[in-house]
């Protein structure tokens, strides 16, 4: 069932979707070595829940975003390169919101309320534009940008 944009702006939501990007900025770190990554190697460094990660990474995969790997050596892996990836693709996944779909409303609308209705659905194509336009590539390098520097030892 789709979510409509208004439960899009809910606490629960963003904090989930902010996870799931968090987790696919680690993958899209680590996608050149090939090497997957475990829940729990990406929960330590983005100082995320596991529980809770564990239900969003279960969302990505299901949304084809992530694969898993069995094993002792087992973990997740981006299925795509992280500039193939794009943030619209990341809130699908969790959400099952279809960006071209709009929400069914069972009530009768007044002129009022397509009035504001209107408006909803041009946040939402914005919304969507923006996160359409952003992939996990973009999210690395502006997290190389903001990172401070190492720490320099002179002898």
């Amino acid at each position: 069932m789709a979510r409509t944009l208004g439960n899009f702006f809910n606490v629960e939501f963003l904090s989930k979707f902010e996870y799931a990007l968090l987790a696919l900025i680690e993958l899209a770190v680590s996608y050149p070595s090939g090497e997957p990554l475990q829940i729990q190697q990406i929960a330590e460094l983005q100082t995320l829940p596991k529980r809770y990660l564990e239900q969003v990474m279960a969302a990505l995969k299901c949304g084809g975003l992530i694969r898993s790997i069995r094993g002792r050596q087992g973990g997740y892996l981006l299925t795509r390169e992280p500039s193939k990836i794009t943030l619209l693709e990341a809130l699908i996944c969790l959400e099952d919101l279809n960006p071209t779909q709009s929400a069914n409303n069972t009530r009768l609308l007044t002129p009022d309320s397509e009035v504001i209705q209107e408006v909803w659905q041009e946040v939402g194509q914005a919304a969507n534009a923006v996160l359409l336009k952003y992939t996990l590539q973009d999210l690395c390098e502006r997290r190389t940008i903001t990172q401070p520097p190492g720490l320099m030892y002179y002898i």
